[in-house]
């Protein structure tokens, strides 16, 4: 076994990543307060070639070299936008046919395994507060939940973690090719 080099990876330049079809698939960082945890899903979106990020709120926005410190150049070549608010975001992209999902511990909920994404279905995901998690006003507009199974003590994981988590189980059900 050999680590593969990274002139070996054939990864895709910013502009060819732009070029390239995305999963019909936006994440929404809704209120977030970590530039690093901004930084974290930048490169997440860019691993799973979401089509849009959306930064509503306080969620600070590039550039910043906090956020660059864990996105590594991936915010210069992922789409996003920021929003003062949530509910007219949610609300457009209804109107577009997404159904919107929170990643959130409600009731009802789906269990993120038991989740079969629909293939002409275009999806945003929610991902809320460090502390507070998805607001009221965002949950009120949501199609559904899906919570992430777990069994050890707290009651919560870091949003970057939940969003790879997510962001994973979803995009491995909608094939764009390579």
């Amino acid at each position: 076994m050999r680590k593969v080099p990274i002139q070996e990876m054939q990864r895709l330049s910013p502009e060819e990543f732009h070029e390239a079809p995305k999963r019909p698939l936006v994440a929404i960082m809704d209120n977030i307060r970590s530039m690093h945890n901004v930084g974290s899903l930048f490169r997440t979106a860019d691993a799973f070639r979401l089509e849009k990020l959306y930064l509503v709120g306080i969620t600070p926005t590039p550039p910043h070299r906090e956020i660059r410190k864990t996105a590594i150049g991936a915010e210069e070549a992922v789409a996003w936008e920021h929003r003062d608010g949530i509910a007219p975001l949610l609300q457009e992209l209804k109107q577009q046919g997404y159904q919107i999902l929170a990643i959130e511990q409600t009731e009802p909920s789906t269990s993120l395994p038991d989740f079969s994404a629909k293939a002409d279905t275009p999806y945003a995901l929610i991902f809320g507060h460090e502390i507070t998690g998805v607001s009221d006003e965002a949950l009120a507009l949501c199609d559904g939940a899906l919570e992430i199974p777990q069994h050890g003590t707290k009651h919560s994981l870091n949003i970057s973690v939940a969003a790879g988590i997510s962001l994973y189980a979803l995009s491995s059900q909608m094939d764009i090719g390579h």
